[in-house]
Order: C-alpha cells, then structure tokens, then sequence
C-alpha cells in the first residue's frame, strides 16, 4: 500500500468521526433551542426585553444547528468519494498532501478550518470525477447519482402527509411530474471511459 493510499484511509476515518462529531453538536443545538423557546415562554409574561434575548438566542442554535448539519452532511459527501478513490487505488500526489492538512483541520473541529480544507479537498477530485462516473456507471447512467430535486419535494411532502403536517407551497402527490428511469448513454460512457484510460496514462 502506497504512503498516500495509506493516508488516504486514515482520513476516511477521520471524516466518518468528524462527521458523527458534527451531528452530535447539531443534537446538542437542538436541545439548547428547545430549552431557550422553554425560557421565552415564561419570560414573555415578565419581560419583553429578556424575552427578545431568549428568542435571539433560540433562533442562533436553531442557525447553528442548520449550519451544523449542512457542514456534516459536506463532509460525508467528500468521504463517500475518498471510499471511492481508497476502493479504485485513485489517490494522487496533491491528494495526499491535502489529506495531511485535513486531518489536522478535523481534530481541531474547528468549523471555518473545516470548510476551507472541504474546499481544497473537493477541488482534487475533478480529474477523479471521469473515473469515479465510469465506476457508477455499471448498467446505470451517471445521472442517476443526483438528488433530483423533485423526488426530494415528494418525499416532503409524503412524509408531511403522513403526520398530517402541511407544507408551505405543498403541491399534491398526484401532481408532482413522474421521474423517468435513466436512460443508458453509450456515447457519454465512451467518452468517460477515453477519459478513465487518459488519466491511468
């Protein structure tokens, strides 16, 4: 196993943890919301000036969990492709050495640190992009991996309906236009596949 090989798996690691340690701080969010929307209860028959502190209060964590939650979700991205590259044996030079920043970024948990380095991190996997397609694209078109935007509004609104809530500009189930099956593009694969080999050299 190369030395970045090596490294590469060590930050996988390191990304699953940190990714776990995000959504811990978004839980605690959550409960440090509910408990300031508890005080602004009681405050508003005492004060309204304390009461406006426990509202900014309570829509800070609910921001806070949201950015929380948004950077996890990030990070989960990139180590679903660094599983891909660890599985293909893709990882370059300038990988790695991005790698090496990252897991001190991770430790320190340190949330500005940590979307800077998801920046540089994601930048290293444009030419692995062709490869990681080609890998996807086993009897399914590349596509298919994008949340479709539509599917997500329909599983919303289901689960909505489910526990009789309603959703702000909610459109029926019925209504929502039917998702065509991905069509197999055998031009599109040649052409990721010339890529694949061009990288491999």
């Amino acid at each position: 196993m190369s030395r970045n090989q090596a490294g590469l798996e060590n930050t996988l690691f390191q990304l699953k943890f940190t990714s776990k340690q995000l959504q811990k701080q978004a839980q605690r969010a959550v409960k440090e919301e509910k408990q300031e929307t508890a005080r602004l209860k009681k405050a508003l028959n005492e004060s309204e000036e304390i009461a406006k502190i426990y509202a900014s209060n309570a829509i800070r964590k609910k921001n806070e969990r949201l950015q929380l939650l948004k950077l996890a979700s990030r990070v989960d991205s990139v180590a679903s492709r660094v599983q891909t590259a660890v599985t293909m044996r893709q990882v370059s030079g300038s990988m790695g050495s991005v790698c090496r920043g990252m897991d001190k970024a991770l430790q320190s948990m340190n949330l500005q640190q940590i979307t800077m380095i998801m920046d540089r991190f994601e930048q290293q996997f444009e030419d692995l992009d062709a490869s990681v397609n080609v890998y996807e694209d086993m009897g399914t078109n590349s596509d298919a991996v994008i949340v479709d935007g539509d599917k997500v509004d329909e599983l919303m609104s289901k689960v909505a309906d489910e526990n009789g809530l309603e959703l702000k500009q909610q459109a029926k189930l019925d209504d929502l236009p039917q998702i065509e099956e991905p069509q197999a593009n055998e031009e599109k694969e040649d052409k990721l596949a010339q890529r694949l080999r061009a990288l491999r050299g």
